[in-house]
């Protein structure tokens, strides 16, 4: 009988910490995440936390850096790929772990650190979705900051709202095997749809566009009276010369 032999894990004590204190806060929270806590599952002491990153604020923004990273470079390397991209290829490769369960639970947080991450996961979204305009893959945008904006926070948002996700349509988000699970489909389906070939039709975009156009320029005229000027009551003036 062959002999299995376990790879060894070669990541820093530093590295060791970070993916520990990402999986910690994924499934305890920020406020329940403590130094102990986090060295007891890197196998550490929690001086050697504090010593790396000196102070749970510290660690949790290495954390938010370290995720902000393989998203960028997952993203990045897909929209680079061009029309031809294998897509099946890409979710066996994606392999998210726990950066969905740790998102769901840090987004929450109203607080400096997460509008820093938001921040620069907005700029991240900016520079990969023009990678997939020079590519080939999408549509050049009218407004690519707005575009990158509002595609950030919808997948952010749905990761936050995960819970209704999985109620709804079966597809639990943080879920680390989500992207092999057939399940997924229920998912990227209508995204493909909406982001593909949308649902509006050529005649209503068209004047939705002239719509926003508009309120771009002028904003939405308020019609309602002011003390100034009275409504004038138009029944009762029907026929006055």
């Amino acid at each position: 009988m062959r002999s299995v032999t376990v790879p060894a894990d070669d990541r820093t004590a530093k590295a060791r910490i970070r993916d520990a204190a990402i999986e910690c806060f994924a499934e305890h929270g920020i406020a329940a995440t403590t130094a102990r806590k986090v060295a007891e599952a890197a196998g550490v002491s929690p001086g050697l936390v504090m010593h790396h990153f000196g102070s749970m604020d510290g660690l949790r923004s290495a954390c938010d850096d370290h995720i902000a990273e393989i998203i960028r470079s997952q993203k990045s390397r897909a929209l680079s790929a061009g029309p031809n991209m294998d897509i099946l290829a890409a979710l066996r490769e994606a392999d998210p772990g726990p950066m969905g369960a740790y998102l769901a639970r840090i987004l929450v947080d109203d607080s400096p650190a997460v509008a820093r991450l938001v921040d620069d996961m907005v700029a991240d979204a900016e520079v990969y979705l023009e990678q997939g305009v020079a590519s080939g893959m999408l549509k050049p945008s009218a407004d690519p900051r707005g575009r990158a904006v509002l595609l950030a926070l919808w997948q952010l948002g749905a990761l936050v709202l995960h819970k209704h996700m999985d109620r709804l349509i079966g597809v639990d988000l943080t879920d680390p095997d989500v992207t092999t699970k057939p399940a997924l489909a229920a998912y990227a389906g209508p995204v493909y749809e909406v982001l593909g070939g949308g649902f509006f039709t050529a005649d209503f975009l068209s004047q939705a566009q002239a719509a926003i156009a508009a309120l771009a320029a002028d904003g939405i005229a308020d019609d309602s009276p002011s003390p100034d000027h009275p409504a004038q009551d138009r029944s009762s003036s029907k026929g006055t010369p």
